[in-house]
């Protein structure tokens, strides 16, 4: 059985501070990250990555859910988790994904990357 060590996450957040300390908190839980603070900037990381943590309202062209929809170009089933204080748009929501509101109680976050990556 895989391990958290064994994937790589992507965090896609513009807010600097928050993008450090939800990194931070993943490497402590074991997981493996990446940092991206726009769409553009995460184009160039999603193939490398296992899974997707993405705030939606992102600086530039792209958003979350069309970052999401790049991943997906990348790996069919890449596990996504949209953080935002925006409501949810459950039409651009990919499968297998999970959203959660802001601020985000990092104990939800680590329990939907358990869920999403690692499964049951």
């Amino acid at each position: 059985m895989r391990e958290r060590k064994d994937f790589l996450g992507l965090v896609v957040e513009d807010e600097f501070l928050l993008r450090m300390e939800l990194a931070e908190e993943l490497g402590r839980a074991g997981w493996r990250v990446l940092e991206a603070a726009n769409g553009a900037d995460a184009i160039t990381r999603l193939e490398h990555a296992d899974f997707l943590i993405t705030d939606i309202r992102l600086p530039g062209a792209m958003d979350g859910w069309d970052v999401a929809e790049e991943a997906r170009k990348f790996h069919s089933t890449m596990p996504v988790i949209y953080v935002s204080a925006n409501p949810i748009d459950p039409a651009r929501q990919v499968a297998n994904s999970a959203f959660l509101s802001k601020p985000i109680d990092v104990r939800l976050l680590l329990q939907a990357c358990e869920r999403l990556v690692l499964g049951p």
